[in-house]
């Protein structure tokens, strides 16, 4: 029986500035799964602290996503100040950037636990997602994975990645294969979801957004982070299964489950070698769009 964690259906995280109330605005009017209200790179240090207050006023308004902020680094003096600040019901998920290892996870955590219970919240219930983007991150990965059970994904930072390294940072993205495999295989080992992948800084560019989306898909992430409300609709569908690989599943399990019946365990379907970890990925397929069309009645 294949064991491998479902995605939650977030694929896309689409971050907006805390200190900039029309941005904010209108990323709430977006069908994200998920929106990051800034206090780190795009917020002023002049502005850091006013910022909390802000973001904590518009994450308390009715909402059709899951809420997240991103807060300032560890090795920053505004992280937990930011953390005391932010924490409360009307809160979904820390972001924590720039992690690099286990350490600043397990110290956040605990400060997460604390508030939650100064907040009467029920223990565990804000998500962790570490940001993982230096070279120092990416060679971490397992041990970041492994931080603690409030830790259930991911996310890459391309970004600060890619000048962390001084790489060009292409279209085709070849030079972001090494760190994506890190995340997923980090992730898998671990036994948490799949991770969520980088930015694309061409907001303008919608064909090199989908290009990333698809790579990022190919290299076993279940979702992107975005930060322009365009790149939403393209993001959902493109971590979204197709009809077609719908189909191509649903006739992979039917036509396998009654050779199975017959005593056979590998067969061939329009040219396809099928056996079981090909029927376990067809189920994974159906229970994900499954779950993502239950997610969108709600």
């Amino acid at each position: 029986m294949d064991q491998r964690v479902m995605p939650m259906g977030l694929r896309s995280f689409l971050f907006a500035p805390g200190n900039h109330p029309r941005k904010v605005d209108k990323v709430f009017g977006t069908k994200a799964d998920v929106v990051i209200l800034d206090l780190e790179d795009a917020v002023a240090v002049t502005e850091k602290e006013a910022t909390r207050a802000v973001v904590v006023a518009a994450m308390q308004r009715s909402r059709s996503m899951l809420g997240y902020i991103r807060v300032n680094s560890f090795d920053s003096r505004w992280c937990l100040g930011d953390l005391d600040a932010v924490v409360g019901p009307w809160l979904n998920g820390i972001v924590l950037p720039k992690t690099e290892s286990p350490e600043p996870l397990r110290i956040v955590s605990e400060r997460l636990g604390e508030l939650e219970r100064q907040q009467g919240m029920k223990p565990g219930s804000i998500d962790l997602m570490p940001l993982v983007e230096t070279a120092a991150g990416v060679e971490n990965a397992a041990a970041i994975a492994a931080a603690g059970q409030r830790v259930r994904r991911l996310a890459f930072g391309g970004g600060d990645y890619t000048n962390d390294l001084d790489l060009i940072w292409t279209f085709e993205e070849h030079e972001l294969s090494y760190a994506r495999a890190k995340l997923s295989h980090a992730s898998r080992i671990a036994g948490i979801e799949p991770p969520i992948d980088t930015v694309v800084i061409q907001i303008r560019d919608p064909a090199r957004f989908v290009h990333s989306a698809l790579n990022g898909r190919r290299m076993g992430f279940a979702g992107k982070l975005c930060i322009h409300p365009d790149q939403v609709e393209p993001c959902n569908s493109a971590f979204t299964p197709s009809p077609e690989e719908i189909a191509h599943a649903r006739a992979v399990i039917a036509t396998f489950e009654a050779a199975e019946a017959e005593g056979s365990a590998s067969i061939q379907l329009n040219g396809f070698f099928i056996d079981y970890p090909i029927v376990y990925k067809a189920r994974r397929t159906l229970a994900f769009a499954a779950r993502l069309a239950l997610d969108e009645t709600r």
